[in-house]
C-alpha cells in the first residue's frame, strides 16, 4: 500500500482533491442547482486538476449467473473513487446504502457523497 491508502481511510489524498474540487464548483455555481449541473462541472474541474473521470460508465449486475440490469455510478475519479454529488436537505441512509451496493458492484473500496445543497459543501465518505 502506498501512501494512498491505509484500512480506515483509503485513497485519503485523492478523496481531499475530490472535495477540494467540489468547493471551487461550489464557490463558483452557488448551492442549490440541479444535480447535473454540479456533476458537468466536477469533470471539468477535476480534469483541469489532471485527473481521469469517467462519467455514466456502466457496470452489469448479476444474479444466480444472468445479467440483471446494469449499475451506473455518476462519476468514477482516476479509477478509484465513486462521486455522487447530490442536492439534499441531509444524506440518509438510503444514499449511504446506495453507495455501500456500488462499492459492492465495482470492486471499489472507496464512495464520496458531496451535497450542493447549502452554502457549504457537505460530504460523507462510504468505504466499502
Amino acid at each position: 500500500m502506498g501512501t494512498d491508502e491505509s484500512a480506515e481511510y483509503p485513497r485519503k489524498e485523492l478523496s481531499h482533491a475530490i472535495i477540494g474540487a467540489a468547493m471551487k464548483v461550489l464557490n463558483v455555481l452557488k448551492p442549490g442547482l440541479d444535480e447535473k449541473l454540479y456533476e458537468k462541472a466536477m469533470v471539468i474541474e477535476l480534469h483541469k486538476r489532471g485527473h481521469k473521470v469517467d462519467q455514466q460508465e456502466q457496470f452489469p449486475v448479476f444474479y444466480g449467473g444472468q445479467e440483471i440490469g446494469k449499475l451506473i455510478p455518476d462519476l468514477i475519479v482516476d479509477d478509484a473513487v465513486i462521486v455522487d454529488p447530490k442536492v439534499v436537505t441531509a444524506f440518509n441512509e438510503t444514499h449511504i446504502a446506495q453507495m455501500i451496493g456500488y462499492l459492492a458492484i465495482t470492486g471499489l473500496r472507496l464512495a464520496l457523497l458531496l451535497n450542493f445543497k447549502h452554502a457549504k459543501l457537505e460530504w460523507k465518505r462510504v468505504v466499502g
